[in-house]
């Protein structure tokens, strides 16, 4: 179980959960997104964001969040280390992620012109970016295949839950 309060953002996370969320950044979309990471790594999570800025809820979120799952990415005789591809219909997106002590985002996702829940921008790579540097991850996103932008993200998102829960799951020893 791991806590982090980032005055804005409070997050506690359970990685031998069940999939349990209490999600409230504020961004709906970003909520849902969260909820599906949640299922598909088996996380419980609980996440809440104070309102304001949809910029701002999305940045105090992500950084929440890193806080909460850099320990447990990084527990005595975990792997560090997951790698997952998830469709969602059209979509195909690659996540690998390493718990490298180098945050890095590498992204080859362009949602810069996506208008989704209202939110003009790039909602996954403000996102990722700050989990990231904040978890201490060496994260790279690939989307292999997708034109529709909620698809994109479900698919992104969804890949990352699988591939966090590889991460923070026990090395084999035999």
């Amino acid at each position: 179980m791991a806590t982090t309060g980032q005055g804005r953002a409070s997050a506690r996370v359970n990685v031998a959960g069940r999939g349990e969320t209490n999600v409230a950044t504020g961004v709906p979309v970003l909520d849902h997104l969260l909820t599906s990471l949640a299922a598909y790594a088996s996380f419980d999570l609980a996440l809440e964001v104070e309102p304001g800025d949809p910029e701002k809820e999305i940045t105090a979120a992500a950084r929440s969040l890193g806080e909460a799952l850099a320990e447990p990415l990084r527990a005595e005789g975990v792997r560090g280390h997951g790698s997952a591809v998830v469709p969602v219909d059209e979509a195909l997106a690659h996540v690998a992620l390493e718990a490298s002590g180098r945050p890095l985002l590498v992204s080859k996702v362009d949602l810069s012109q996506a208008r989704i829940a209202g939110l003009a921008g790039d909602l996954a790579a403000r996102f990722l970016e700050e989990f990231a540097q904040t978890a201490r991850l060496t994260l790279h996103v690939r989307l292999v295949e997708g034109s529709d932008s909620q698809h994109v993200l479900e698919s992104i998102f969804k890949a990352l839950g699988v591939a966090l829960a590889q991460a923070c799951r026990p090395r084999r020893t035999d």
